[in-house]
């Protein structure tokens, strides 16, 4: 995987990571203002790294892989055909 493709994913990753941690705190703190507003632009960069890697280097899941065929997902290295991650 070359070194642009990590780091763009790993962005990606990092993004989901936020946008699930901040859904947990909404869960028990539904009224906090700031957080709200956090995961909010953390939605819309999570999306916009998203999209930006899918347009680079195909999809990320099959929802999003748009089930044409071929498959697109299986053009890539499979997780153990990856030398790093």
């Amino acid at each position: 995987m070359d070194e642009n493709r990590e780091k763009l994913l790993r962005e990606v990753m990092a993004a989901d990571f936020t946008l699930i941690d901040l859904n947990l705190y909404l869960d028990t703190h539904p009224t906090d203002q700031r957080a709200i507003l956090l995961f909010i632009t953390s939605a819309q960069r999570a999306k916009m790294l998203r999209d930006q890697y899918e347009r680079l280097y195909g999809p990320l899941t099959v929802m999003s892989s748009g089930m044409g065929c071929p498959w697109p997902w299986i053009q890539s290295p499979w997780p153990w055909e990856k030398t790093s991650l």
